[in-house]
């Protein structure tokens, strides 16, 4: 999950961690800066993106494209959900999507 300065990711990937461990989903997911990206993408399947981030969002289609992560714009509400079963739904709906198909408009 990245966002600008990485602090609202932070919320999104704890909730997101606490869904996928009630699903029994084995799930890695870390909280990034805009800045952090380019090293925080060595681990990454999928990257969901903060909405305010949506001016970033061919920057970072760039840099996930080579290491075959798929890009996922989250919607503006997206922090709203505190138990974080939307999110995962997104995850799981992205990791297993074509990755050229798996954007805001598909996921």
């Amino acid at each position: 999950m990245v966002c600008g300065a990485g602090a609202s990711s932070t919320f999104v990937a704890l909730r997101l961690r606490r869904a996928a461990s009630l699903a029994g989903m084995p799930l890695t997911a870390s909280a990034g800066s805009e800045s952090s990206l380019a090293d925080d993408l060595r681990s990454a399947d999928v990257v969901l993106v903060g909405p305010h981030l949506e001016r970033s969002l061919d920057e970072i289609h760039a840099l996930a494209a080579p290491r075959g992560a798929r890009v996922v714009l989250l919607p503006d509400d997206i922090f709203t959900d505190g138990d974080g079963s939307r999110a995962l739904a997104l995850v799981a709906a992205a990791a297993s999507s074509d990755p050229e198909s798996a954007t805001a408009e598909t996921a």
